[in-house]
Formats: structure tokens, C-alpha cells, sequence
């Protein structure tokens, strides 16, 4: 019996039958067209659903296990990579075993892209791929679905409200992850629920308390049990944030009346801006595997923190933001200028203190 079927990613003998679900999707298809191809010719159904089924079955005869999909997904990531960002550079991973499975809990600015230039990375070191923990919020739609299990992502059950579904379900996910490094296979997961619309990037103990329960089943203490995991924070910095408008249009609303409620749709549209916006420099900073001494999950958040604001990358746009032009050259400056006096004036300090709050912190420690 597969104990973790509703919720890892798929195996190598699902891929074939994954790929033929998503041939059948009109609405994957037409995604597919809008991004591919003429305007003009994307909104003939007729003609433009029968092009692009036959330009991906031909593109996918050889696509038949997960390593084969990693392979596509990577030659896809190179081309966002060359159109989207002006370079993205890694700092750490000659420190890591390559051959080593770890735990990568993570800071969180961008719904996909955070993890797929964590893999980008490995990927260039000859590295081993991570299995993903993405939240069941992001599956309302059946092909994102599909292509997040084909893309070695586990699914963390977010909408699980009953305490003792809940239970079961967080027991199951801490099982998994253990069992996943047991055998090798490195995971990432973001340090909270959720990005950090704010700028300000904190391990929620409650993710810790989480991995935890497996341990307890082992009747391990907790710090016993955790240093197994082999826990490595990672730091990812933007030159421009992903989302930037849209997080401080949340904040702003949450502000004003006191929540916000998602649109439906919201959580791809962001993907969509994340993947396609200009994201200038990137970087990607994986952290040592911890070996400080802790007791408890809020003393452990502290030193995962630690290692996340220490390794973070600060980019011109960090310093300006927070008020220090010496970082920056005339052009930088300028151009962040220029972005930020296209933002809405209600918007506009929020916007500011999502870039200004990483300098803040790292400079404060």
C-alpha cells in the first residue's frame, strides 16, 4: 500500500499517463497558445488547440520518466533565466556533499520561482533535484495540479481545518519528508506558510513543530531527531521583487479593512507575473547544515533566522530603498526611481519597505 500516494509527486511510471492528461486539457492547451503563439492565432480554438497538441506530443515522445522531466523543465528554466533576470549567481553549494540529502528550509518571495532556482543550481552542480512541498491551495486548477507532481512537488495540506484531520495530515507530511531523506532525495520547503509580502523573512516554529511528529513517533527528542534532517537554510534575494505591487496591494488592503480575501485565480496570475517580470539579479545562498545547539522549535527558528538575513544577498535596490545611495551607481538608482514612480501613491512606502526591511535587519544584527 502506498501510504503517500494523495500527496508525493509522481513516480516514473505515472509520467507517460500525466503528460497524456495534460495533451487532453483544453485549458492547458489554450494557456499554452496565449504564451506561444500570435495573438491572432491563439484565439482560433479550431486551429490553435490542434498546433500546439501536436508540437507537445512531439516535443514529449521522450519524455517518459521524472528524470526526463527535469531534463525539459531545466532547458525551459535556462530560457526564463536568459529572459528574465540580468544574472543569477549561488554562494554555498561547494560547501554541501553532493552526494548528500538535505532538508532546505527556505525564505519565500515567489510562489514557483523560489524553488526551481534552488534546483537551477543544483541542476549546475550535477546536484540532485528537490522534491517540492507546495500548498493544496495552488491544485484548484487540475493542470497545475499535474504539472507540479510531475515536477517532483509534494502537496502540503493547507485546507485541512479539523483538528484531528489536521493531525493526521501534518503526520503524514513529517513522515514523508523523513522517509524522502532517508532515501536520499533533498527537500525544499519555505521557512512560513505563504511568502513574505512584508520583506521580512521568519521561520515559523509551527513548520518545526511539524517535523517533529515523526520524531515523536520515533521517541526521539526533538533536537535528536531534527539534527538527523540535516537542516540547511537558503537564502533568496531579488533585485526586483517578484509581485512587488501586488504584495504591497495586500498589505494595503489588509490595512484599510482589516483582511483580504484572494480572487479566484489570484495564485496563477501571480505565478504568471513571477515567471514573466524583469527579476534583474538573483541570489541564491545555501546556508551550512546546523549544528549549533537548541532545544526547542522556537530556539532552532532563531538560528535558521540567523542564517537567512546573515547569508541574504543585498541588492542595489535593498540599499536604496532603505535610504544609503552609496551602494548604487547613477544608473541603478534611476531605474529603481523610475519603477517606483510607476507605482500607485496609496502603494508606494509599502512597496518601499518590502525592499528596504532585508538592509534593515542584516545591517542591524
Amino acid at each position: 500500500m502506498d501510504k503517500y500516494a494523495d500527496i508525493r509527486p509522481y513516480n516514473d511510471d505515472e509520467v507517460p499517463a500525466a503528460l497524456q492528461r495534460l495533451l487532453d486539457d483544453d485549458q492547458f492547451i489554450d494557456v499554452i497558445a496565449e504564451h506561444n503563439l500570435p495573438k491572432w492565432l491563439a484565439g482560433w480554438d479550431l486551429i490553435s488547440r490542434p498546433l500546439v497538441r501536436s508540437r507537445l506530443k512531439k516535443k514529449w515522445q521522450s519524455v517518459t520518466n521524472v528524470e526526463a522531466v527535469q531534463n525539459e523543465v531545466a532547458g525551459y528554466l535556462s530560457m526564463l533565466v536568459e529572459r528574465t533576470t540580468s544574472k543569477v549567481t549561488y554562494s554555498g553549494l561547494d560547501k554541501l556533499d553532493k552526494q548528500g540529502a538535505y532538508l532546505f528550509i527556505s525564505n519565500h518571495r515567489d510562489i514557483v520561482l523560489d524553488p526551481a532556482l534552488v534546483n537551477w543550481g543544483l541542476h549546475q552542480q550535477k546536484m540532485q533535484t528537490v522534491r517540492i512541498a507546495i500548498g493544496d491551495n495552488l491544485l484548484q486548477v487540475p493542470y497545475i495540479t499535474e504539472l507540479m507532481r510531475l515536477n517532483k512537488s509534494f502537496i502540503v495540506k493547507r485546507s485541512a481545518k479539523a483538528p484531528k484531520e489536521m493531525l493526521r495530515a501534518l503526520s503524514q507530511l513529517s513522515a514523508y519528508i523523513y522517509d524522502s531523506l532517508d532515501e536520499g532525495n533533498s527537500i525544499w520547503i519555505a521557512q512560513k506558510e505563504g511568502r513574505a509580502k512584508d520583506g521580512v523573512d521568519f521561520t515559523d516554529p509551527a513548520l518545526l513543530k511539524m517535523l517533529q511528529l515523526n520524531g515523536r513517533k520515533l521517541k526521539l527528542p526533538f533536537a535528536e531527531y531534527v539534527r538527523q534532517l540535516k537542516i540547511v537554510p537558503v537564502s533568496i534575494s531579488y533585485q526586483y521583487e517578484p509581485c512587488a505591487v501586488s504584495k504591497a496591494r495586500e498589505l494595503y488592503h489588509k490595512q484599510q479593512f482589516g483582511e483580504y480575501v484572494k480572487a479566484e485565480g489570484e495564485d496563477i496570475s501571480s505565478i504568471i507575473e513571477g515567471f514573466s517580470s524583469d527579476k534583474g539579479h538573483v541570489h541564491v545562498a545555501f546556508g551550512s547544515p546546523i549544528d549549533e545547539e537548541f532545544e526547542t522549535p522556537e530556539q532552532l527558528a532563531e538560528i535558521i533566522d540567523q542564517q537567512i538575513v546573515s547569508n541574504y544577498y543585498l541588492h542595489s535596490s535593498n540599499y536604496l530603498a532603505a535610504g544609503d545611495e552609496s551602494q548604487s551607481s547613477e544608473l541603478e538608482k534611476n531605474r529603481f526611481m523610475e519603477a517606483l514612480e510607476q507605482v500607485p501613491e496609496e502603494l508606494r512606502q509599502l512597496v518601499l519597505s518590502i525592499y528596504a526591511q532585508p538592509a534593515k535587519r542584516k545591517l542591524s544584527q
